[in-house]
């Protein structure tokens, strides 16, 4: 993997990158090639040098990695450059006391797409983040055995067992409501409910509770269904306008709330609910209704490690605790330039 970097001013990059970077002085007309990233160093330029330069950058990298370089902290929303396609953000922590980039963390970034693309993630070491020890806490639990999940068809209703509980609804659903009326918003529930189970099939998901304006689908015990039903919730987040607009048919802005948890439940079949009492199932529609925000998706810390996926690990933040829970939600995507 080859790496290059457009900057201005070499001599402070060279101290954290050395030998492992070719550093530019103009945009080139073409690259990078197969497997390498390129950087573009944002220091002392202006917002609309900035967005000038990334359209560039993107119709010269096409489906290849590029990061941002931004020592002072310009950028007061990176989830946008996320958003508009960059594998990599180098902010102003990163070069705190002139530290060695550790190559991984290069590797990680360079492989960002593939990731979310669906491909096989890139194994990393927990510190391989800028240097960072600290990604989400480990809870210790761990994962039943396989075998104690049968598969939909085959479960028996009664049975209690541990299950991903993942709560999905619309943002503003009461006000939605009011607005378009009972009838009109239940058929967008419809096809948000078939939007979602389309999207959460890789993560063997279930739509088993349905209020008629939010929903919980349970996921099988499994760490391939967990990672599978993460990604597809971060697929989906920046996805949510257009998906708004043309699939839901809403003339407003809105975006999903999503909220993951992991607790014992006793089983019945989607439809029979009613009768279900768990301290996991009143947690989830409490975290998901009350706490939970838009454009975010929010986990609880009692999930079994492993659950999300590592190279994602450093999209979320400490919410604070909730109801006794320590809680995490993902960085927010934001959809409006400017950057600056």
């Amino acid at each position: 993997m080859s790496i290059y970097i457009l900057t201005k001013k070499e001599a402070p990059l060279k101290t954290v990158f050395g030998k492992k970077a070719e550093f530019l002085s103009a945009l080139p007309k073409q690259m990078p090639h197969d497997g390498d990233i390129f950087y573009f160093d944002i220091s002392g330029l202006s917002a609309a040098d900035i967005n000038k330069a990334i359209s560039h950058i993107k119709k010269i990298c096409k489906d290849m990695p590029w990061g941002i370089i931004d020592i002072k902290g310009s950028v007061k929303d990176p989830a946008l450059l996320f958003f508009d396609g960059a594998s990599d953000y180098m902010g102003p922590e990163l070069f705190k006391g002139a530290k060695n980039i550790d190559p991984k963390r290069l590797k990680t970034a360079a492989n960002w797409r593939s990731l979310l693309a669906g491909s096989e993630a890139v194994k990393i070491d927990s510190n391989t983040t800028g240097g960072a020890k600290f990604m989400l806490p480990r809870t210790g639990i761990k994962y039943p055995a396989a075998s104690i999940f049968p598969g939909w068809k085959n479960m028996q209703t009664g049975k209690t067992m541990p299950f991903f509980l993942l709560y999905c609804s619309i943002q503003g659903k009461t006000a939605l409501t009011s607005r378009m009326g009972e009838k009109a918003y239940g058929q967008m529930h419809q096809r948000l409910l078939a939007y979602l189970y389309q999207n959460l099939l890789e993560g063997d998901g279930l739509a088993w509770m349905d209020s008629g304006k939010d929903c919980v689908f349970l996921l099988p015990p499994r760490q391939k269904c967990a990672e599978a039903g993460v990604k597809a919730c971060m697929r989906m987040l920046p996805s949510a306008p257009l998906v708004v607009a043309e699939t839901l048919g809403l003339s407003v802005p809105a975006n999903f709330v999503f909220a993951l948890h992991y607790g014992s439940v006793s089983y019945k079949p989607p439809g029979k609910t009613g009768t279900v009492v768990s301290d996991a199932v009143n947690f989830i529609f409490h975290l998901g209704a009350k706490k939970a925000e838009p454009g975010r998706l929010t986990i609880s810390d009692e999930l079994p490690d492993g659950s999300i996926p590592q190279a994602l690990e450093d999209s979320f933040l400490s919410a604070g605790e909730y109801e006794g829970r320590k809680i995490w939600h993902t960085k927010k995507f934001a959809y409006v330039r400017p950057w600056m």
